[in-house]
């Protein structure tokens, strides 16, 4: 009750929005390619600007998704170290992360599907579209679909003459410090004039971390992106992207609930990017290639041989946008992928895949319009498989009313196939099983969307959805005694297993509403403000329990806001997380029935706001918790630093 009477105070003082800095109708690509308002798109989108890096008391990515309404980020360690993103409700394996147009998922785990390799100063935007999209993306958009915009391939150049061309510059840098050996930098810079963008950035988190039961939970995670985008002709542009990430973190019980795990883990990766674009009057080509590297080193203790994955995703994507008539588009694709992992615990593995996809967007009249998408995905040795989705949309004056159905298909990953495959002897833990099927679901959803704007400065945003997902075969980890091994070849007979299965079917209902508004209160007052409340039932047809699909919120609400006057900011986000309780005597873990969490920032910028101090209090009431079970995350963590920003 404490909390929602906060959230409530916090929505009825912000019933507008900063002009300058944010709009809550913003034009979006994710939906369908082509580029919509969101108020058109039929489909619930939460957009965050990349500035809210800077303006909010997180660390990371998944920090900043953490307090998105409607993500829920399960994370098992602090400041990037490792989380599972989900959305409505599913696993974590079903929620698809792309770059510039590109997915990202990782072909090992989905568990690394939040190591993100772009610095937070290159971001742009990050548009989370909820629910089904397999249709446009294929598989893994089950639950959503989490889109990262950089500034650099986002860039509208103009193609002035240099010497005539207006420039447009940003420079960002800070660091942190505080406890733990807490050591943080961010540093950042966008140049575009004429017919260039360029921009690069490094994020470093560092810390010797807290005591936990057998290690202390130390980390450094550290990206580092630079990407450029040139316009060849007035039609014609190509653009690039390169990234380095390495992640070095203490991994105790990240995976499983053994005594004997005081487990540390490396995962290094690159990322590699080129588009070709081609835009000429209502005709638009583009062709997006793009190359991951990712070596995963887990130790499971100081006495175990440590595991050593090595992972590749080459693909290809061309897309065509072919505009007949103002109210009627075209868009058309072709993808491919191939996805490899060498591997001493999983084996060497090669996929295949190629899927074309079209979508026809038709608007009737002024008010109404209808989204028709159909993919075709082959996957070698799995097979083919046709996923189509409608999608519908009326907006007229202040209202937006839509709806969505279709269906969605996800893939079983390497892990999951073949987890333990190639040890010489496994003595507990998941194992996986290369018999498993595809999962396959049909989503539906209606909601409403109202946008209240008093003047240019002034906006609100409500939005409601209910919807509904029919899931056959999905895929999770079950507790499975060494009688009932599938295959014993490697395994004790005193071990406990959790086998990877199709765990028949998973029924999840949910209801979301998300409120985002943002005020001038006065020339010299604003306050933005963002919340999220998330409703979920999942009924699973078989009796035993299975580890995921229990792990998420039965209720959710996450918060963001940021209020500032003069020199002065105070910045907050937090999360109520309802779910059921689990535990683990053995070491002495549980998961509660619930649980609260607020971050605050407090900061005073000087130098006409190019300049910030801040103090910041992670964990601010010292709350105990876990997302996942044996993963126990920092209590309350002490810090400040200096932030310095440039835009000209």
């Amino acid at each position: 009750m404490k909390i929602s009477i906060t959230i409530c105070a916090l929505t009825l003082l912000s019933t507008s929005l900063f002009a300058q800095d944010i709009s809550l109708d913003p034009v979006t690509v994710t939906s369908s390619i082509v580029e919509k308002r969101a108020s058109e798109t039929g489909r619930n989108i939460a957009v965050i600007k990349g500035e809210n890096f800077q303006n909010l008391p997180v660390h990371s990515i998944d920090d900043l998704l953490r307090y998105v309404p409607g993500v829920e980020i399960q994370a098992r360690g602090p400041m990037g170290s490792q989380s599972d993103i989900v959305l409505r409700g599913g696993t974590f394996q079903q929620v698809l992360v792309i770059l510039d147009g590109i997915r990202l998922n990782d072909p090992n785990t989905g568990h690394f599907n939040s190591y993100i390799p772009i610095s937070p100063a290159e971001i742009e935007r990050i548009e989370v579209l909820k629910g089904a999209s397999s249709a446009i993306y294929g598989s893994d958009a089950v639950g959503g679909v989490i889109h990262v915009i950089s500034k650099t391939f986002a860039a509208r150049l103009n193609g002035e003459q240099a010497e005539s061309a207006s420039s447009k510059t940003n420079i960002s840098a800070g660091v942190s410090a505080g406890q733990y050996g807490l050591l943080n930098a961010n540093v950042g810079g966008f140049y575009q004039k004429s017919r260039l963008a360029i921009s690069g950035g490094l994020l470093t988190n560092n810390a010797t971390g807290v005591q936990q039961r057998g290690i202390k939970g130390y980390f450094h995670n550290n990206t580092a992106s630079l990407s450029l985008n040139y316009q060849l002709s007035d039609a014609w542009n190509v653009a690039v992207r390169s990234s380095y990430d390495h992640r070095d973190f203490a991994a105790q019980n990240f995976y499983t609930v053994l005594k004997s795990d005081t487990a540390s883990e490396k995962v290094r990766s690159s990322w590699n990017q080129l588009r070709v674009g081609y835009k000429k009057n209502k005709t638009a080509f583009s062709f997006d290639a793009g190359y991951k590297f990712v070596e995963d080193t887990y130790l499971f203790n100081p006495h175990s041989i440590a595991n050593n994955s090595k992972s590749q995703l080459w693909q290809g994507l061309a897309t065509l946008q072919q505009e007949f008539t103002p109210a009627t588009s075209l868009i058309a694709g072709l993808n491919y992928q191939n996805k490899n992992i060498a591997s001493n615990d999983r084996g060497d593995h090669s996929l295949h895949q190629l899927a074309p996809f079209v979508s026809l967007v038709q608007r009737f009249g002024e008010n109404f319009t209808v989204t028709l998408s159909i993919r075709i995905d082959w996957r070698q040795s799995i097979g083919t498989e046709a996923v189509p989705q409608i999608t519908l949309s009326y907006k007229k004056d202040s209202w937006q009313l839509r709806g969505s159905a279709g269906k969605t298909i996800r893939d079983a990953d390497f892990t999951e196939r073949f987890n333990n495959y190639n040890k010489t002897l496994v003595a507990g833990g998941n194992v996986g099983n290369p018999d498993l099927k595809a999962e396959r679901s049909f989503s539906y959803e209606a909601g409403a969307d109202w946008f209240l704007t008093a003047n240019n400065a002034s906006q609100f945003k409500f939005s409601a959805t209910f919807f509904q997902r029919l899931q056959n075969d999905l895929i999770d980890y079950v507790t499975t005694p060494y009688a009932q091994m599938p295959r014993k070849d490697n395994l004790s007979p005193t071990g406990n297993f959790g086998l990877a299965l199709n765990i028949a079917e998973v029924n999840t209902t949910g209801f979301e509403l998300d409120i985002q508004s943002a005020n001038t209160i006065s020339t010299n007052q604003k306050l933005l403000f963002n919340a999220g409340f998330t409703w979920l039932d999942s009924k699973n047809s078989n009796q035993v329990p299975s580890f995921y699909v229990s792990s998420h919120a039965k209720f959710l609400t996450n918060f963001s806001a940021i209020y500032q006057v003069n020199n002065f900011s105070l910045s907050l986000n937090g999360l109520y997380k309802q779910r059921a309780a689990r535990e683990a005597a053995a070491i002495e873990a549980a998961i509660t029935k619930s649980y609260f969490v607020l971050n605050a920032r407090a900061e005073y910028a000087i130098l006409g706001k190019m300049l910030a101090v801040y103090v910041q209090a992670d964990n601010t009431f010292d709350k105990e918790y876990s997302d996942l079970l044996g993963s126990k995350m920092p209590g309350r963590w002490l810090l400040g630093g200096i932030r310095f920003n440039l835009a000209k």
